[in-house]
């Protein structure tokens, strides 16, 4: 399994002290972190995750469970844990986050933290199943939370070519379940909008039942992708997350 293939440096940050790990919202794609990149280098190299199913991988098959993205990411990125790594998940990649850490830490690597955004705990259960509507059900999902550009949706040759891996994504997202299991080492910083359809904030504080290294919580106006209105302030919370647990080591 090619490391290329799963992960992008847009800005290689070779002096970089530590490293973040980007891993994107269902449908979503790598180059959504490349501002995130821009701004964070070259004090922290950022590392973007591309999920098979789209853009340059979009001829490969889509993999439908959290649970085994987080084991072909695991696979692929030994050649990146020379530095402290944090990671950072919006809203299913949140999911793929938390799993991806469990597997490192089993293995012997604690992350350095763990940023998740978007996204209720794992033992927050929701009985969701946008996944399985039909493409004009899913397609009024996607403009309702207000993620995806779209003007996009409204492209019918685009729209043919994004979908599968929208609703591939959507099922991961809905059908991962973790109500039990190990918890994490590494301190949790939950990011969310204040009026998120898809995780109240009851629903993002039971993220502090996963882990033992600690819990904090941030809020920011909006909703499901509030970040796309708050760039700077996220980046700001996510440097200094980064920077705390750096001071405490």
């Amino acid at each position: 399994m090619s490391t290329d293939l799963w992960l992008r440096r847009f800005h290689p940050a070779p002096e970089a002290a530590t490293r973040l790990l980007c891993l994107p919202h269902a449908g979503g794609s790598a180059s959504y972190f490349f501002p995130v990149s821009r701004a964070l280098t070259p004090s922290v190299e950022v590392v973007a995750v591309q999920y098979p199913g789209r853009q340059d991988r979009r001829q490969e098959p889509c993999v439908e469970t959290v649970g085994e993205l987080a084991d072909q990411i695991a696979d692929v990125l030994p050649p990146y844990l020379d530095k402290p790594l944090t990671i950072f998940g919006h809203s299913m990649g949140a999911s793929v986050g938390f799993e991806l850490a469990l597997r490192l830490q089993h293995r012997g690597t604690v992350v350095h933290g763990l940023v998740v955004s978007g996204r209720r705990a794992p033992s927050a259960l929701r009985d969701e199943r946008i996944h399985e509507l039909d493409d004009n059900g899913l397609i009024t999902e996607i403009k309702r939370l207000d993620g995806t550009e779209t003007q996009l949706l409204d492209d019918d040759e685009i729209l043919r070519m994004v979908l599968p891996s929208i609703r591939a994504d959507y099922k991961a997202a809905e059908t991962y379940r973790r109500t039990e299991g190990p918890r994490l080492q590494a301190r949790v910083l939950a990011l969310t909008g204040d009026s998120d359809p898809k995780a109240t904030l009851a629903e993002v504080d039971k993220w502090a039942e996963h882990t033992d290294g600690g819990y904090e919580r941030e809020v920011y106006p909006g909703g499901h992708f509030y970040l796309n209105k708050h760039v700077p302030a996220v980046l700001d919370r996510i440097r200094a997350h980064i920077n705390a647990l750096s001071t405490v080591e």
